[in-house]
């Protein structure tokens, strides 16, 4: 196993892992705070445009070209979009709403709410079963981001990991409420992190190292699509919903001024042979 995966492998421990922090908002705390995970949907929002449009799709155009640029991107955007529609993301409301009744008593008896834990455990794992999905194409987008360089494959994963944390308490809500156990609950959401660095694994073994910088380029153009269309369909109305339209925007501004200032310092900071 060469440095260059060694690297990948870290960064994608990094996102994937994410979703232990928040599985930890739902065992420390009994009530997430939904607003604050907003904002981190719009922080990672900025990052991840920041990172699509001036950056990957921005080298892809100054490299192959701004017709052959677009197709990859799009590529990418329906590539990704293709997965949204067969496995949609779930989202973390429902089972809260499902807590919420749990804690004041609309539930009648005890059989009405043993059905309920069926119910929301088999949402859990399903939820479970979907995120590890998405994160397959995002450990693929950090192995080629650090291909491309260091400073790519840094933004990547932290754009990633920021993501990851809502994610985290998407399956650990709902788990924790039908078993009642704090462990179960972080060991469910860490695990479906872990689907993130097993995509770093099987798509290094796809890839030949040797790639062309052309297709480099191309793959990473395709990989900014990914990045976009995630941003927009998933990340931002959650931003919306959790912490307000008004606020979601300067949170997603303020991603964007992280991220370019990002870009700037680490380009200046890493060697020559680690960045772009």
């Amino acid at each position: 196993m060469d440095s260059q995966m060694l690297v990948a492998l870290g960064l994608s421990l990094v996102g994937g892992l994410s979703t232990s922090l928040g599985a930890l908002f739902v065992v420390l705390s009994e009530t997430p705070n939904m607003k604050m995970l907003g904002l981190l949907q719009g922080f990672a929002a900025g990052l991840m445009l920041s990172i699509s449009f001036l950056d990957l799709a921005h080298n892809a155009i100054n490299s192959i070209g701004f017709l052959k640029a677009n197709l990859w991107f799009f590529g990418g955007v329906i590539f990704f979009a293709c997965i949204a529609k067969f496995i949609p993301e779930p989202t973390v409301g429902p089972s809260t709403d499902v807590k919420r009744r749990k804690k004041s008593g609309d539930e009648g008896g005890k059989d009405t709410m043993k059905k309920h834990r069926k119910q929301v455990l088999y949402s859990g794992l399903i939820t479970a079963i979907g995120i590890s999905l998405h994160n397959f194409p995002e450990g693929m987008a950090v192995f080629l981001g650090s291909i491309k360089g260091m400073r790519v494959g840094v933004n990547l994963a932290l754009a990633i990991a920021l993501h990851n944390i809502p994610e985290g308490v998407a399956v650990a809500l709902p788990i924790y409420f039908a078993t009642e156990s704090k462990w179960q609950a972080f060991k469910l959401a860490t695990l479906s992190g872990l689907a993130e660095p097993l995509g770093v694994i099987i798509v290094a073994y796809l890839f030949p190292r040797s790639l062309s910088p052309e297709i480099l380029e191309g793959l990473l153009g395709a990989v900014g699509g990914i990045m976009a269309f995630l941003t927009l369909h998933e990340m931002l109305p959650l931003a919306f919903d959790y912490a307000g339209q008004k606020q979601a925007v300067k949170a997603v501004f303020f991603g964007m001024a992280c991220m370019s200032a990002s870009l700037y310092f680490l380009e200046l900071s890493l060697p020559d042979t680690m960045s772009l």
